[in-house]
């Protein structure tokens, strides 16, 4: 069988590299250093021309680096990646790669609020706009563009509300106008959605979640077909502005991959069967999760996703409060920002995230101030389920 007609988790555990690891060792080494020699100028001039895949300096490129690039770019089904040192490195990068003063981006209304402050308040410091639309009203793309819209970015699932945007009905429609499609695949990951496949530019990751698993990383990924723009995006971009990822964090993320789709697996099975529960619940006003059917884009995701991903979001009556009383009385779940770690957690966007906005401006994004986060983790189901059941008993 040829290396590439292997399943995900063949090769998420090897995928990428051409050489067997130093002493024969099982797992790659962490080439912790910031620069590597070199036999001759001759050897120089044949590195730095790109006639040889050694290396100079661990901003440009690293063994352990490159093994992760590789990795995750067999994952996405992409030809090559560049990783980051955090989500935002990598997708303010791969803005800034795709954009001219001048431009504007088309972005989705509800956007992690990092995304939202690049788009809506950096990039317009260059003379780049952000439009705002609701990505799921398709319909509606037409009136939503320009002749200087240069890239339309969005996250499906999207941050925290869950909503679903029809991947090709946007690159079809993007290509036809020359339009760059970018997708931050972070609650997805290349396990329930390859984005690529379905005519994406740019796939963009937070690695710190489910890529790493385990909640002891901060980094990113830009994965794409075209090799040329990511020899662009690594050397005129990362590069340049620095947010080179550390040879440990690699080694880490390599850990971390081996486990990827047992890991989603069984986020997935928690998160049905607590959205399920949730369902049902006399004080839960509505759940949001794409694996119910009750989901408004719930057909959409069947048909693009191989699976539904591990992130929830519901409502509880009496508001704010309310919701407070909830997730201050967890006990087995987590009260932290992030998600993806084998911990379950749970946040309160109005309270956290979003804290300061008022409704109006909550409901700009899609939120409410009572919606609640879960990001399911990998405990019992039953446990996670009880917990939530004896936190919601204090309404």
């Amino acid at each position: 069988m040829k290396k590439n007609d292997y399943k995900f988790d063949t090769q998420s555990i090897h995928a990428g590299g051409k050489h067997r690891n130093p002493e024969n060792a099982l797992n790659p080494p962490i080439f912790q250093t910031s620069t590597f020699v070199f036999d001759s100028t001759h050897h120089v001039d044949d590195v730095m021309s790109f006639k040889s895949d050694d290396y100079v300096y661990t901003r440009g490129n690293n063994p352990t680096l490159r093994l992760l690039e590789q990795r995750i770019a067999v994952l996405e089904n992409g030809s090559s990646s560049v990783a980051f040192a955090s989500g935002m490195a990598a997708i303010s990068s791969v803005l800034f790669s795709l954009t001219k003063p001048g431009d504007n981006v088309l972005v989705h209304k509800t956007l992690y609020g990092s995304s939202y402050n690049v788009v809506t308040t950096l990039l317009p410091k260059y003379n780049i706009n952000s439009r705002i639309h609701d990505l799921s009203d398709t319909e509606a793309l037409a009136d939503a563009v320009d002749e200087n819209t240069t890239v339309i970015y969005f996250e499906t699932p999207s941050n925290p509300n869950l909503s679903i945007i029809d991947i090709e009905k946007i690159t079809s429609f993007a290509k036809e106008r020359g339009i760059k499609v970018v997708i931050d695949n972070t609650f997805a990951t290349p396990y329930f959605q390859r984005p690529l496949e379905m005519g994406v530019d740019v796939v963009v990751h937070s690695a710190t979640k489910y890529i790493c698993g385990h909640g002891d990383v901060v980094a990113g990924i830009a994965v794409s077909r075209d090799d040329a723009y990511i020899q662009s995006l690594k050397f005129d971009y990362m590069c340049e502005f620095g947010g080179v990822m550390s040879p440990f964090n690699a080694w880490l993320l390599l850990r971390g991959l081996k486990t990827l789709g047992v890991r989603m697996r069984q986020h997935e099975q928690n998160a049905l069967a607590i959205a399920r529960y949730l369902e049902k619940h006399p004080k839960v006003t509505s759940v949001l999760y794409p694996g119910l059917e009750s989901f408004p884009g719930h057909e959409v995701a069947a048909r693009q996703m191989s699976g539904f991903g591990a992130m929830i979001s519901f409502e509880v009556d009496g508001g704010l409060e309310q919701a407070k009383k909830v997730v201050n009385s967890v006990k087995l779940a987590q009260l932290a920002v992030s998600l993806g770690d084998c911990e379950t957690l749970i946040e309160l966007p109005a309270a956290m995230t979003h804290r300061g906005y008022d409704k109006a401006k909550l409901a700009e994004f899609g939120l409410t101030e009572s919606m609640i986060r879960i990001s399911a983790g990998l405990e019992d189901a039953e446990d996670i389920i009880n917990d939530l059941d004896q936190a919601l008993g204090v309404l």
